[in-house]
């Protein structure tokens, strides 16, 4: 070192060494963060604010959730209530089916297997009456959203009866549905008829048509009266409900009425007994419609069979009794018999006129 040689260590760095798979696991668990996040996202927006409270009560007490939706009992273990809707069992109950109370009903037993048949008619009754009504409320606001329907809402009268929901669209004065003693119909009445038969077609009930007229007389010279044309007015009703996309076998029953069913019945010639009646039926009055129909055709159907079994009756039943003589045949002469004998009592030139009469008749 005397000399002054400098002496200069370089130290060679190595490149840049593997880093391994950490950044692997952040990322996946950046992932996962993620799908937890738009799951909880989902589930907020899927839920009822009381399952969401059930929800929020489970996640700070998981053992015994205590919310709206918990019993406070452990659900896993003791068969509490979930955080949603739904009664757990208790996974170690060993009892069976006939150690459960008589009031307590199988958990897998449907609601419908243990009604009887009363309560599951007046079920379906009950259910058809809710769908009557939910079908008036859609029509009320039909008519308020369509300004065709809106326009004449005055003239569009809606009710529940024991046949069904009813629709009457009536007449009013100078504004009537029809021409005067005509079938044919208004643009405005087609127009509210269309738009029913959308509102309509939403049930799978059949439908009844009928047509009113007031008690004017029809002046006609060819027997045409108003029951012809309450009858043609039905059925230009039902081709504009067809027009508006009815099926045809939604269409149960079409009839003409004529003026024996008055809306007002203290003023007999008031336009508003002109009108259309729609009934929406029930399956109690579909029913009796159809059975009716079935027993007029077995009426028929016996009388016919009756008519055609009985035998028919000889032309003429009080017939004469024909003469003895002209009934049986002449007994031939004895071949041996002597000149003086006696002729027979029948003479052999003499025809059976009276049989011969008695055939022709």
């Amino acid at each position: 070192m005397a000399d002054g040689t400098i002496i200069v260590k370089r130290v060679k760095k190595g490149g840049h060494g593997h880093h391994g798979g950490a950044w692997k696991v952040a990322f996946a668990d950046f992932v996962t963060a993620m799908m937890a996040f738009f799951m909880l996202m989902w589930l907020m927006g899927s839920t009822t604010p009381e399952q969401r409270a059930a929800i929020s009560e489970y996640m700070k007490d998981p053992i015994a959730s205590s919310g709206p939706g918990g019993s406070g009992a452990n659900q896993h273990t003791e068969g509490g209530t979930g955080i949603l809707d739904g009664q757990g069992a208790k996974p170690f109950d060993q009892s069976t089916s006939s150690e459960r109370p008589e009031s307590q009903p199988n958990p897998g037993t449907a609601p419908s297997e243990t009604l009887t048949p009363e309560q599951a008619e007046e079920l379906a009754k009950e259910k058809e009456r809710q769908q009557m009504q939910e079908l008036l409320d859609d029509l009320k606001s039909a008519i308020e959203a369509t300004p065709a329907l809106k326009d004449y809402k005055d003239q569009l009268l809606l009710d529940i009866t024991s046949e069904g929901l009813r629709i009457q669209i009536i007449d009013k004065e100078n504004r009537a549905m029809f021409a005067q003693g005509s079938p044919v119909m208004e643009n405005y009445a087609r127009a509210i008829l269309r738009d029913i038969a959308k509102v309509i077609n939403q049930v799978p009930n059949h439908i009844s048509l009928s047509g009113h007229t007031d008690q004017t007389p029809y002046a006609s010279t060819n027997g045409y009266s108003n029951w012809e044309l309450s009858a043609d007015r039905a059925n230009a009703a039902r081709r504009e409900l067809l027009g508006g996309g009815m099926p045809e076998q939604k269409i149960g029953r079409v009839v003409g009425l004529s003026s024996s069913v008055l809306y007002d019945k203290e003023h007999p010639f008031s336009p508003q007994n002109r009108r259309i009646s729609i009934i929406v039926m029930n399956k109690a009055t579909e029913a009796s419609i159809t059975q009716g129909e079935r027993n007029e055709a077995v009426k028929v159907g016996e009388a016919v069979g009756a008519s055609a079994a009985q035998p028919a009756a000889p032309a003429d039943t009080a017939q004469p009794t024909a003469p003895a003589d002209a009934a049986q045949p002449a007994a031939p002469p004895a071949p041996a018999a002597p000149p003086a004998a006696t002729p027979p009592a029948t003479d052999p030139a003499a025809p059976p006129e009276p049989a011969k009469q008695t055939l022709e008749n």
